[in-house]
């Protein structure tokens, strides 16, 4: 397929921890916000003035001196953080907002905290924890309500002066809105029989609204949209089988070309950096409050495993389910970093029930950080490729 205009661009910013659209911003004056987790309402961070930057640790080699800190075993994402701010990566922090649920990356946040990486010569510079919900019901949503307030929104408001009314909520809903629109348009033509969008370059567009401030990429993505509406396929099919790839963060997408150099058309994304559910557009009503419904938002969309309740353990499996059938996937391919708090278990449980409920051909890989460029990984997924085409074969699912 023709290349897409702009992708080198997008590459290109996604090369560093920061990137020159953060300094642009920052440099207009607005407060950049770190944060690693879906947990932590995202348009809570994009007040007027405000912009998320999304923190991941792009061409991660050694990680000793984060090793040195938190052992070997601990998750490879959160070393891999703790690594790049040692290193000066993320001096273009102003603050740091995390939820207080995995306990390995509340480690890297404390000792970003203590051994002071990120606040040189910023006097306002904080790390703030907030506590976030592990079932989906009201009283969570009352919780996270409480918790946003105290620990974000006034947080917010008595350091950097940041607007934090119902009308600035509202603003930061309508442009998180548009960034979804815009990137699900995109998204849409994976649905197609030979999809013009490739999942790596998909995964390229998606992250960059996780990394940079909406109001710099929105223009771009756009014309990227209207360039899909009369873009052509290959005339010969790049790929032998489309997937739905779940499971943990990747921030990488090196890694989604690993896969798809393998055969496999990676046609919807279901992790922590992906559009399901990051890039599900908000509804608001003018009767209840603001606030209370956006964490509503949140807390009922999320997909991690860290809501333990019966029905959202269940629904998650039906959720994949009900994607692999939307976007005509004929597998799924689960994944999960090594030494990963809660995605262990989901894994294992959610490889069983696909494949033995749902009827999924199902490949189950645990990963480290940096894969793409792992040849085990690379052979496990050829080798899934050829399952799924010997069921197709004999008139199994496809």
């Amino acid at each position: 397929m023709k290349d897409l205009k702009h992708l080198n661009y997008f590459e290109d910013i996604l090369q560093d921890s920061g990137n020159e659209l953060s300094d642009k911003a920052r440099a207009a004056g607005s407060i950049c916000i770190g944060t690693t987790c879906y947990q932590i309402p995202e348009v809570l961070l994009n007040l007027p003035g405000c912009f998320a930057a999304r923190m991941r640790a792009p061409r991660t080699g050694s990680m000793e001196m984060g090793t040195y800190y938190m052992t070997s075993l601990n998750c490879e994402f959160a070393r891999a953080l703790l690594e790049r701010c040692l290193e000066g990566g993320y001096g273009f922090l102003d603050c740091i907002i995390e939820p207080f649920a995995c306990s390995q990356m509340t480690s890297t946040m404390e000792n970003i905290e203590k051994l002071h990486l990120c606040d040189k010569d910023k006097p306002d510079f904080f790390v703030q924890h907030v506590d976030t919900p592990i079932k989906a019901d009201e009283n969570a949503v009352r919780h996270l309500t409480r918790m946003c307030r105290a620990r974000i929104l006034e947080k917010l408001h008595d350091t950097f002066g940041t607007d934090v009314s119902d009308a600035a909520l509202r603003d930061a809903v309508m442009r998180y809105n548009e960034i979804c629109d815009v990137i699900n348009e995109i998204g849409s033509y994976r649905k197609l029989d030979d999809p013009t969008i490739t999942g790596y370059e998909f995964a390229v567009l998606c992250l960059a609204t996780y990394c940079a401030p909406w109001e710099l990429v929105i223009e771009k993505l756009r014309e990227t949209a209207q360039e899909l509406k009369t873009r052509k396929p290959d005339a010969k099919k790049q790929f032998r089988i489309k997937a739905v790839l779940a499971g943990s963060e990747i921030d990488d997408p090196d890694f989604v070309k690993l896969i798809e150099d393998a055969g496999v058309r990676m046609v919807a994304d279901r992790h922590c950096f992906g559009s399901f559910p990051g890039r599900m557009p908000i509804e608001l009503n003018d009767a209840d409050d603001t606030l209370e419904q956006i964490c509503r938002h949140y807390v009922k969309q999320c997909q991690c495993p860290r809501y333990m309740d019966n029905d959202r353990i269940a629904e998650r499996k039906a959720y994949l389910d009900r994607l692999a059938h939307e976007y005509d996937a004929d597998g799924i391919i689960l994944q999960q970093m090594n030494f990963c708090n809660f995605w262990p278990y989901e894994r294992a449980g959610a490889s069983q029930i696909l494949s033995q409920e749902y009827g999924w051909p199902v490949l189950s890989i645990d990963r480290p950080y940096a894969a793409g460029s792992s040849g085990q990984i690379r052979t496990r997924i050829q080798a899934f490729v050829e399952s799924v085409e010997i069921k197709r074969l004999q008139g199994g699912k496809s």
